[in-house]
């Protein structure tokens, strides 16, 4: 389906800008960049498609929505495929193999704890950490994308943030300073 020229220019304009923001948030949120590149370009495609309806306003936050939403919907759709291999990609993570502990080993258990710590945070609060501390998003960018007042993200982040800290010091991982 041909495009305006003027919707081509808002494109240009309000999307092109944000490809670096949209690649470091979908790599926070896969963990791969393949997949990364993969749910940017699928992204790209809802926002060119949904251009015309845009209102010009916040183009980061309408990307990351749209980015977050195409992301919870491939997740959707591959989960039946992971419940179905037993031996697939979560089987072969809890392995462990206790022989030769060496530095990978110590940074695989501290990546498995703060994953731990991530999974049992309340969906706003991991949603803040994902936006802010593994996005990089500003406090500001972060509230227009959840929709909250900034003083919002940052008490969730500082709640979050004690929390996973807290997680660490009882595996041991993170003694604290005091």
């Amino acid at each position: 389906m041909p495009r305006s020229e003027a919707s081509q220019t808002l494109f240009e304009q309000h999307v092109l800008p944000e490809i670096e923001v949209l690649l470091r948030v979908a790599r926070s949120l896969t963990r791969n960049d393949a997949d990364a590149e993969d749910l940017v370009q699928d992204t790209l495609i809802r926002a060119y498609r949904a251009i015309d309806r845009f209102d010009g306003r916040h183009p980061r936050a309408w990307l990351l929505t749209i980015l977050r939403n195409t992301n919870i919907n491939r997740n959707r759709r591959q989960r039946p495929e992971l419940l179905r291999d037993p031996d697939g990609p979560s089987g072969q993570l809890n392995e462990v193999v206790a022989e030769d502990v060496t530095d990978a080993s110590v940074e695989a258990g501290f990546d498995a704890e703060i994953e731990k710590a991530l999974a049992e945070l309340d969906e706003p609060f991991r949603r803040v950490v994902e936006l802010v501390d593994i996005g990089g998003l500003s406090y500001a960018e972060a509230a227009e994308v959840l929709g909250v007042p900034a003083g919002t993200v940052m008490s969730r982040l500082h709640r979050a943030r004690t929390r996973i800290r807290d997680r660490l010091d009882r595996a041991g991982i993170a003694p604290r300073s005091r």
